[in-house]
């Protein structure tokens, strides 16, 4: 497989085109320093596969390319990219229980709740206009829930389905539920004397409607309502059809909606003109003494059709309830079409968590050997993740080297180590890859620095994860770093090719991803190409530490004289450094460096200087150790020359150039911008010459324009 991108103005990357070809290794190693590009590429791969655009965000009227296409030209899936992060404290926090539950499975669990979740409220905002229940503590859903004695709204909605789809609308759904049905209405409704006096009003009504001529007790007014509206909507006396009413007068042949309706109503003002009906509406308002419940007797003389209906009120309210719900069907029907899609998605979610179990436990057990930690991670509830699908609680326990103990995450947090906690981070990390591998397909893991901050112990342990992933054959990865021995460690553990060894480098705008130079060790590199004046030069810190550990004084003491400023300085010869180079490296004993009467100090002024009129941006390892050298030897140069004391010079034993900076400052010698570039060479260079094996990343990531600039400034001052 080829991964080919074209990015142009996608954060701090002005143009970059490559293709990583997959065919024969499964991991790219990229050494990038800071502020080239690799948070931009990070960054740029993340927003394609989470479908964000990228952009300059500094010009941001430059146009944006970015393209990632395979070896045949057609786009990356973006579900196919996964891009590692380094340690994001929040990202932490605020998932835990992804630890424990694949991110992709919860996903799923979520938005399907988050879905249900919207179509529900839909409803219910409008079951709330209708039922007035606006209240804090009195709301439709609790009170929806409390008529049917159920506990989950979403369940009691599918209950209802076929009851709903079975109902008729009414006009019940016209009747605002909070006027009727309150804590002072329901405790009227219960006492013994008003069901008395509904009682004797019930009968009442019914005596009069079944004298009725079009109304009887099963086709009450609201049911008469019901069927006008029904056929008034669906067109029926718009196509000219008639109905007849048998009245005591005979058949009356009806031919509109609003005939009807006028017979309705006059049924209605006939029945509850009756004087007797008057009267016993009278007794049940003795009744009624509070405010709160005078509003309720209101609601009612306005709507006497409910009446009837208080004898079994219970059964009313559920009536209501159905009846906003049939006049709301449009709304009801989609959240129970989400509800049915949604609980399917959340079994599948649950089941497929359950069958996590294993891996779950394979991930923090590698976890827990590999990493050097003083805490173990466990599911404190794992028999209610398993057997009841609910959310898995991690727990932990904190060791001290005597005792174990159970601690909350907060109180761990506070004693780890920022190492340590990113360790939380990195199992996070374990479970997505987990998944990923379990599920199959080819994932390209773009992996931005994740040992960084990581002491070396740990960083391996990072390293053996990252060779597992490699190796499975379900990832293509591209390891970034800006940590130069990570990279060559991780090149290393992965034995990477040449060809998969990169380093980023910037001509202009532009950058370009080439071959990294030095493979493996920069010691080896310059070792083999003496011949080279920069690898010659950079060679001199490297072997004098050789001698000074091997015991040559001799050696030791002329290599320190190509450091520092002294007697000798200016009259060692290539062919004097050309012997002890034979002596110190004995598999060098045929080595020439040419002309061997040419001054050591000649060569590091000639390559300073060439170093210096350059414009690349990275200048490589060799180069900015020769141009380091140049520049504290200019420093010394200069110092003593002020200073101008030859013994105070000549009896310095060590830190020559710290000593002669402090005697430069106490005899007030300097100005303030010389000492300020003094105090630069000072701060800038000693690292970057006192080299070992551990030593050289400071210097291969520090920026190539202040060396220049420094060795510019003391070249003035010399």
């Amino acid at each position: 497989m080829k991964l080919n991108i074209d990015l142009k103005n996608c954060y701090g990357i002005s143009e970059l085109t490559h293709c990583f070809d997959f065919t024969s290794s499964s991991g790219y190693a990229i050494y990038a320093p800071n502020g080239f590009m690799k948070t931009s590429l990070s960054k740029t791969f993340d927003d394609y596969a989470k479908g964000r655009d990228s952009a300059d965000l500094i010009f941001t009227d430059r146009t944006t390319t970015r393209i990632l296409m395979d070896g045949n030209g057609a786009p990356i899936a973006a579900d196919s990219i996964f891009v590692i992060e380094p340690y994001n404290q929040e990202f932490s926090s605020d998932r835990t229980s992804l630890l424990l539950v694949n991110a992709a499975i919860k996903k799923q669990y979520d938005d399907a709740i988050e879905q249900i979740s919207a179509k529900l409220s839909a409803l219910f905002s409008k079951l709330k206009q209708l039922s007035g229940l606006t209240g804090r503590t009195v709301t439709p859903e609790t009170e929806f829930l409390k008529t049917f004695g159920s506990t989950s709204v979403a369940d009691l909605l599918e209950s209802l389905e076929q009851t709903v789809a079975q109902t008729q609308p009414t006009k019940l759904a016209d009747l605002v539920y909070s006027e009727i049905f309150n804590d002072k209405s329901l405790a009227l409704l219960e006492s013994g004397t008003i069901k008395d006096q509904l009682e004797e009003y019930i009968q009442r009504y019914n005596d009069l409607v079944s004298k009725s001529d079009v109304l009887s007790k099963q086709f009450n007014h609201y049911s008469a309502g019901t069927v006008n509206k029904q056929l008034s909507d669906n067109g029926f006396f718009a196509a000219k059809h008639t109905i007849n009413l048998y009245t005591k007068d005979g058949k009356k042949e009806v031919s509109s909606a609003a005939e009807l309706t006028q017979k309705i109503e006059n049924e209605r003002q006939k029945i509850f003109a009756d004087k007797e009906l008057v009267g016993k509406f009278d007794s049940i308002d003795k009744k009624i003494q509070n405010v709160e419940l005078r509003k309720f007797r209101d609601y009612l003389f306005d709507n006497q059709e409910v009446l009837p209906e208080l004898k079994n009120y219970k059964q009313l309210q559920k009536a209501v309830w159905i009846a906003y719900l049939v006049s709301q069907k449009d709304l009801y029907d989609q959240f129970l079409a989400q509800y049915k899609a949604g609980k399917l998605t959340i079994e599948a979610a649950v089941k497929q968590a359950r069958e996590e179990r294993t891996d779950w436990e394979t991930v923090v057990s590698t976890f827990n050997k590999r990493f050097f930690v003083p805490f173990k991670m466990f599911v404190s509830n794992q028999e209610d993740v398993i057997l009841k699908g609910t959310k898995p609680s991690i727990a932990f326990k904190f060791s001290d080297g005597e005792r174990e103990g159970e601690v909350p995450r907060d109180s761990l947090l506070k004693v780890l180590s920022q190492g340590e906690r990113r360790a939380l981070y990195i199992l996070n990390i374990l479970f997505e890859i987990q998944s990923r591998q379990k599920q199959g397909g080819l994932t390209i893991l773009l992996v931005d620095d994740i040992a960084d901050s990581f002491d070396y112990k740990n960083k391996y342990a990072i390293i053996e994860y990252l060779k597992d992933i490699s190796n499975s054959g379900n990832f293509h990865c591209i390891f970034l770093s800006h940590n130069f021995d990570f990279y060559r460690s991780i090149s290393g553990r992965l034995n990477l090719k040449r060809e998969y060894k990169l380093m980023a480098a910037k001509s202009g705008r532009t950058l370009t991803l080439g071959q990294e130079k030095y493979q493996n060790n920069p010691f080896i590199f310059w070792k083999n190409n003496l011949q080279e004046p920069s690898c010659c030069i950079s060679s001199i810190p490297f072997v004098r530490n050789l001698a000074e550990y091997c015991g040559h004084a001799a050696e030791y003491s002329t290599l320190t004289s190509l450091l520092h400023i002294k007697a000798n300085t200016d009259a060692i010869t290539l062919g004097d450094l050309c012997v002890i180079y034979k002596k110190i490296l004995s598999d060098k004993s045929t080595l020439v460096l040419a002309p061997p009467n040419r001054t050591v100090m000649d060569v590091l002024t000639q390559e300073a200087n060439a170093i210096a009129v350059g414009t690349d941006e990275h200048i490589e390892l060799e180069r900015k150790i020769v141009i380091s050298i140049a520049i504290r030897l200019l420093a010394e140069r200069h110092m003593i020359r002020r200073i101008n004391n030859q013994p105070f010079v000549d009896g310095i034993s060590q830190n020559q150039t710290i000593e002669l900076l402090k005697e430069y400052k106490r005899a007030l010698l300097g100005t303030p911008v010389e000492i300020e570039i003094l105090e630069q060479v000072n701060l800038m260079t000693p690292e970057n010459i006192h080299l070992n094996s551990f030593m050289y990343e400071p210097i291969l990531d520090m920026g190539s324009s202040h060396l220049r600039s420094l060795y510019l400034d003391m070249k003035a001052l010399a």
